[in-house]
């Protein structure tokens, strides 16, 4: 199975978890610069569980789109655990829905540090009713490949929480 395929499949069983539930999904974006939002609306039938997605790929954007704290922003840099779950739970309050995602990070091929090198992904879940979570995944592979499986480990982290 291609990622590609794979990635439907997520987005149908995705579709279908959030629809059971009643739910409505918001997304928000920086390394995948809406690659996610696209995949959930690429399925028919989208508009009744996706709600928004917010690609904020700036600092400025962070803040004036999600409500990001641009001290925590200068102090942890926007690839961190801190800037991942308020980017989640910023797009919720913004959008009033049950459940975010959120992901920041590192695609490359520049901008790496020895801290967090090409390929450092930060993820945050916030759904009603629960704590935000947030996990760090360091992906191999060109800007293609790390945007691909941010994509794809974003839509298997939201499916396991619902």
């Amino acid at each position: 199975m291609t990622v590609e395929s794979e990635i439907g499949v997520l987005v149908e069983k995705l579709a279908s978890a959030l629809q059971s539930k009643n739910w409505r999904l918001v997304v928000a974006e920086s390394c995948t610069g809406g690659w996610i939002s696209k995949v959930c609306t690429d399925l028919a039938g989208s508009s009744a569980w996706f709600d928004r997605g917010f690609i904020s790929y700036s600092y400025p954007a962070k803040v004036e789109m999600l409500g990001v704290d641009s001290e925590t922003l200068e102090t942890q840099g926007a690839v961190s655990a801190a800037i991942a779950a308020q980017m989640a739970l910023g797009a919720r309050k913004h959008s009033g829905v049950e459940a975010a995602l959120a992901v920041t990070g590192i695609a490359g091929p520049g901008g790496g540090t020895a801290d967090k090198p090409v390929g450092t992904v930060w993820f945050a879940w916030s759904l009603e009713g629960y704590k935000v979570s947030t996990e760090a995944v360091l992906f191999d592979g060109d800007r293609k490949v790390i945007r691909q499986n941010t994509v794809l480990h974003a839509l298997e982290g939201l499916l396991q929480r619902l």
